[in-house]
């Protein structure tokens, strides 16, 4: 159980922070993450930035190098992962707050001051969260769609990403990132110190704004795929304890998708061993079936989606078509983690395939 310590919080003063960025291959956006973070509201004494580089073959750790003041620590890992350079960097700080950050976002200039200030009023919280905003939902559909999804309702909350400000306490009782995921470290995380008795709050403020840079089908696809691994991964974790967590998601992937893939593969078999009319009926049933199982969002959805995310009929609709497709690449990063797991070769990164970039074009 937390033992909760004041630090300094309650006397009036602005307890120090360690900023933790953490990138591969980020000389596109480094710069003014750093730049965000000195020229925010909180006294620049009370701060200290750690850039934990996971690999660069660029010049991110060069930009970082050149603030001075600022730390950077490279790691050059083989396989990086996000949970291997939040660990180093708040490792190698000593203030009773972390705040994470990754290498594409800005800081809200007021955000620090806020948080520390929620933190200080309410020693039972563990970590404190804000929104994250899209810069460019304009550029992309895939862009709009992150704008949509990074957020929760202001209030307590089970988790959060990448950007968060975590008490050093939590962190400490927690032992930190798992450093094996690849994807679904911070909710996993967030899953852990809530378990540790610590509370987790998102305020209704503003804390970073990101570029997520996806301008490609194949960019989307691939980030499916990996949020499905990373489901499995968290819930293979968690499932011993009997915690339901992320549990519901899983189901909905393997329903949804499985039913889809099951439906259709029906629907080409049927024929082949019966011969008839009724044979030919079946087929098309089973088809039907699996279309309306992969896009009952789209057909039943829409309404639910403009109450709940207060959207446009015609935005709810293009978010409806996301939820109905994206249940399939989902369904192979599941299968992918479970292959890995039996035959022993989990899903890795590759620091040459790892780089922050832009929506528009810099100038």
């Amino acid at each position: 159980m937390k033992q909760t310590q004041t630090n300094g919080t309650n006397q009036g003063e602005i307890p120090s922070v360690d900023c933790v960025i953490i990138g591969v291959n980020s000389e596109k956006t480094l710069e003014r993450c750093i730049r965000s973070i000195l020229e925010g509201s909180c006294p620049t004494d009370r701060i200290r930035i750690i850039y934990a580089d996971g690999g660069s073959t660029d010049s991110s750790v060069a930009i970082a190098r050149q603030f001075p003041g600022v730390t950077a620590l490279e790691l050059n890992p083989e396989h990086p992962t996000p949970g291997l350079g939040r660990n180093a960097g708040w490792k190698a700080g000593s203030a009773p707050f972390v705040q994470f950050l990754d290498s594409d976002t800005i800081m809200d200039p007021g955000w620090l001051a806020l948080a520390l200030k929620a933190m200080g009023e309410n020693p039972e919280l563990g970590a404190v969260r804000g929104y994250r905003r899209e810069m460019h939902p304009e550029r992309s559909f895939y862009n709009w769609l992150g704008d949509l999804e990074w957020n929760d309702r202001p209030g307590l909350c089970q988790s959060f990403g990448g950007d968060v400000l975590i008490r050093r306490q939590a962190l400490e009782q927690t032992g930190g990132y798992d450093e094996t995921l690849v994807g679904g470290e911070d909710p996993e995380l967030g899953w852990r110190i809530s378990r540790a008795g610590w509370k987790i709050l998102m305020l209704d403020a503003l804390m970073t704004s990101h570029d997520l840079a996806m301008l490609k089908a194949s960019q989307y696809l691939r980030r499916a795929y990996r949020s499905g691994y990373g489901f499995a991964a968290v819930q293979s974790r968690i499932a011993p304890t009997g915690d339901s967590f992320w549990k519901a998601e899983q189901r909905r992937i393997t329903t949804k998708g499985g039913g889809f893939m099951a439906g259709a593969a029906g629907a080409l078999l049927i024929p082949l061993v019966q011969h008839n009319p009724r044979g030919a009926i079946l087929s098309m049933l089973s088809l039907a079936g699996a279309l309306f199982l992969l896009f009952k969002p789209r057909i039943t959805k829409v309404g639910q989606f403009m109450r709940e995310q207060q959207l446009n009929r015609a935005d709810a609709k293009k978010y409806a078509w996301h939820c109905s497709i994206v249940v399939l690449p989902q369904l192979f990063g599941i299968i992918r983690f479970h292959a890995g797991r039996l035959l022993g070769k989990p899903l890795r990164n590759k620091r040459a395939a790892l780089k922050t970039g832009l929506s528009t074009p810099q100038t």
